[in-house]
C-alpha cells in the first residue's frame, strides 16, 4: 500500500512537471492583441509568431523523438525545461520581433520533448495495474496544462501589473520548480546509452497502416487547425469584432477549448476507437459550424459554444486516431508511424494558421476565418465520408 502511494505521488508529481512545460506553450496567446500594439505587425505576423512553435515541435519529432528512450526520461526532460525557461526569458526580454521568434521556436523545442518523454514517464511512475489512471493523468496533464496558459497569462494580465512580463517571470519561476522535482525522481530507463545514440526518426507508413492512418490523419489535422486558429487568432477577434478587451475572458475562451480536449479523449474509453473517430469527426463538423457562425454573428456565446464543442471533437478525434494508427502499426515500426501522425498534426498548427494570417489583410478576420472553416469542413467531411466506406476496427489505446 505505501508503494502504491509512493508510486502515484511521484506520477502525479511528474504529471505536474507536464502541466508546467506545457502551459509555456500557450502562455502568449492572450497577450498577441498587446504585442500587436507595442510592435505595430500585422495578423499575419501573429500567425507566424505562433506557427514557429509548431516547426520547432516538429523538427525534435524527426531529429530526436526517440531522445528519452536512449538518454533517460529525466535527462530529455531537464533539457526541455531547460528550453521553457530559456522561452521565457526571451519574452521577458523582447524588445523586438526577434525575441519573440526566438521565444516561440523554444518553447516548440520543449514541448517536442515533452511530449513524447513526459507521457512514458508518468505512466512508468505509476504502480504496477495503474496504467489507465496514469494515462489520464497525462492526458489531463498535456491538454489541461496548454489550457492553463492562456488562462494564467489572461488572468495576470488583467489583473496584475506588467502584463508582458509578469506571466513570463511567473512560469520562468515554476520551471525552476519543476526542475527541483524533476531531480528528486527517479530515472525509469534502465539501459541509458549515450546522446550519440539518438537518431533522426524518418516518418514512416507501411502498407498495411494506410486504410486507417488516412481518416486519423485528416482528423488530426483538422482537430489541431481549429486549436491553431483558435490559439493565435481568436484574441484579436475577440477584442476587435465582440469588444473583449479583457484578456482573462480571452485567455479562458482559449483555455476551454483545451479542457474540452481532455473530456473528450477521456470519452473514447467508454464511446471505444471505432465510433469515436466517426463521432469525433462528426462533433468537429459541428464546432466549425458553431465557429463559422459566431463569425457571421458576432456573439460570444457561439465561440464559447464553438470552443467547447470544437475542442471535445478533437480530443475524440484525436485519441482514437491514435489508437487506431498505434494498433495497425507493425511493432517495430510503431513509433515511427505515430511520429508521422505527430508530423501531420502539428502541420495543422502551422500551415493552415499562416494561410488565415495572409487572408486577414485583404478579406478581414471574419472573412479569413470562414475559409479557413469552408477548407476545414470539406476535409473533415471527406474523412467521415471514408470511415463510412472503410470503418476503423480498434480496441481501445
Amino acid at each position: 500500500m505505501e508503494d502504491d502511494r509512493q508510486g502515484w505521488l511521484r506520477c502525479l508529481l511528474a504529471g505536474a512537471v507536464f502541466v508546467v512545460c506545457m502551459a509555456g506553450t500557450t502562455l502568449p496567446t492572450p497577450l498577441y492583441p498587446l504585442y500587436q500594439e507595442k510592435f505595430g505587425f500585422s495578423e499575419l505576423t501573429v500567425t507566424v509568431v505562433y506557427a514557429v512553435y509548431a516547426f520547432g515541435v516538429i523538427g525534435v519529432l524527426l531529429l530526436a523523438g526517440n531522445a528519452s528512450d536512449t538518454v533517460g526520461r529525466r535527462p530529455a526532460l531537464l533539457w526541455g525545461l531547460g528550453f521553457a525557461a530559456a522561452s521565457a526569458v526571451c519574452f521577458l526580454c523582447a524588445d523586438g520581433l526577434g525575441w519573440l521568434y526566438a521565444g516561440r521556436l523554444l518553447s516548440g523545442l520543449s514541448a517536442g520533448l515533452f511530449t513524447g518523454a513526459a507521457t512514458a514517464y508518468v505512466m512508468e511512475l505509476a504502480p504496477p495495474g495503474g496504467g489507465s489512471r496514469a494515462t489520464f493523468v497525462a492526458t489531463a496533464a498535456n491538454m489541461g496544462g496548454l489550457g492553463c496558459g492562456p488562462l494564467l497569462a489572461g488572468l495576470l494580465a488583467e489583473y496584475a501589473p506588467e502584463p508582458l512580463l509578469l506571466p513570463f517571470a511567473v512560469h520562468l519561476a515554476l520551471v525552476v520548480l519543476s526542475a527541483v522535482v524533476l531531480l528528486r525522481l527517479p530515472e525509469t530507463v534502465g539501459e541509458r546509452r549515450p546522446l550519440t545514440g539518438v537518431r533522426p526518426q524518418r516518418p514512416a507508413l507501411p502498407p498495411q497502416v494506410r486504410a486507417a492512418f488516412v481518416p486519423a490523419a485528416i482528423a488530426c489535422f483538422v482537430g489541431f487547425a481549429l486549436f491553431g486558429v483558435f490559439t493565435s487568432v481568436s484574441p484579436a477577434f475577440l477584442a476587435r469584432y465582440l469588444h473583449v478587451d479583457n484578456h482573462a475572458v480571452s485567455g479562458l475562451v482559449v483555455a476551454l477549448a483545451f479542457f474540452a480536449s481532455t473530456a473528450g479523449q477521456l470519452a473514447v474509453g467508454r464511446v471505444g476507437v471505432a465510433r469515436s473517430l466517426s463521432l469525433g469527426c462528426a462533433v468537429l463538423f459541428a464546432g466549425l459550424v458553431l465557429l463559422a457562425s459566431a463569425l457571421y454573428t458576432d456573439l460570444l456565446v457561439l465561440i464559447v459554444l464553438a470552443a467547447v464543442v470544437g475542442g471535445a471533437g478533437q480530443g475524440l478525434a484525436f485519441r482514437a486516431a491514435l489508437s487506431s494508427v498505434a494498433a495497425a502499426a507493425p511493432g517495430d515500426r510503431r513509433a515511427a508511424v505515430i511520429s508521422t501522425l505527430f508530423v501531420v498534426a502539428y502541420t495543422g498548427i502551422s500551415i493552415p494558421v499562416i494561410g488565415v494570417g495572409l487572408l486577414a489583410d485583404p478579406l478581414g478576420l471574419e472573412g479569413a476565418g470562414l475559409v479557413f472553416i469552408a477548407c476545414m469542413l470539406a476535409l473533415v467531411a471527406s474523412a467521415a465520408v471514408y470511415l463510412l466506406r472503410r470503418p476503423v476496427g480498434a480496441k481501445p489505446h
